[in-house]
């Protein structure tokens, strides 16, 4: 039960920030019957975009944070900097991951000729 509560914790300091600046985020580029297939395309590339940069980078971040302080605090235990280690390793393979994935399907959506404005747009 102790470990629910310090993720949830964890979780909730983590998206307070996001939750704080939501109204600056437009994640549905268009409203009603004005959607159409590019809108469609423009609202994955926003939630793709979301995902990538205001989710995985935070999140590796405070891994590589956690892992350093581990590092530090370990006191000689070859254990916990084995422990450390290991955390350090498998955020940079997630980041690793994460950026595989999104050059891949930007790659394949623009060899399958969609050369809408919502391939290289930014977040808005």
């Amino acid at each position: 039960m102790q470990k629910i509560k310090k993720f949830v914790i964890l979780l909730s300091i983590l998206f307070m920030p996001v939750v704080s600046l939501a109204e600056n985020f437009v994640l549905i580029p268009c409203k009603g019957a004005d959607c159409d297939f590019n809108g469609l395309m423009a609202l994955i590339n926003n939630v793709i975009h979301f995902v990538l940069f205001y989710m995985a980078v935070p999140i590796a971040a405070i891994m590589f944070f956690y892992a350093g302080f581990m590092m530090v605090t370990s006191a000689g235990s070859s254990e916990s900097k084995t422990k450390a280690k290991n955390i350090f390793s498998s955020a940079v393979y997630g980041l690793v991951i994460v950026a595989a994935a999104w050059l891949i399907v930007r790659t394949i959506l623009s060899i399958l000729g969609y050369e809408g404005a919502w391939i290289f747009n930014n977040f808005k």
